[in-house]
């Protein structure tokens, strides 16, 4: 499976820092932490040994997981000229009807953080925003029900 994974520049240094970080300095100290733990003795009642092994699954899980995001990884550039539709890494504007207009950030979903406006292009929103030009009336089936949000923007 070749999953792409959209990733802005900040996002990619964010993700090799964090990566950098769990493959020396986190590693180092959990191997630390398990050679005390294995020198307390008996392994199958020391909490300490046991606790430290479920951490070390997760970490290297982890830096599985930041090797392959990186290495599938397509990057979101600002060319500069712009967009005439919805794409990722465009900043959208909608309005629903009389409420106030919402701005979103299309990233890839590594990225997406819906509170601070950063909306995955695989997110309902997102989905159904793709391709569409500004003044475009877009449907988006909500659990409440189809919202219909007018494109007043696209940067």
């Amino acid at each position: 499976m070749n999953e792409k994974h959209y990733l802005t520049p900040e996002g990619e240094k964010r993700l090799r820092e964090e990566l950098k970080q769990l493959e020396g300095p986190a590693r180092t100290d959990l191997s630390r932490r398990l050679r005390e733990a294995i020198q307390m003795g008996d392994l199958s009642e020391n909490a300490d040994y046991i606790a430290t092994k479920e951490e070390q699954g997760f970490l290297e899980g982890r830096i599985l997981e930041l090797k392959y995001i990186l290495s599938h990884a397509v990057l979101i550039e600002d060319n500069g000229k712009g967009f005439d539709t919805v794409d990722i890494g465009a900043t959208v504007t909608i309005q629903e009807d009389d409420f106030p207009p919402e701005v979103y950030y299309l990233v890839g979903t590594t990225e997406a953080d819906p509170t601070n406006g950063r909306i995955s292009n695989e997110s309902p929103i997102g989905k159904a925003l793709m391709g569409k030009r500004v003044g475009d009336i877009v449907p988006v089936q909500t659990p409440g029900g189809v919202i219909n949000f007018k494109i007043t923007n696209i940067e």
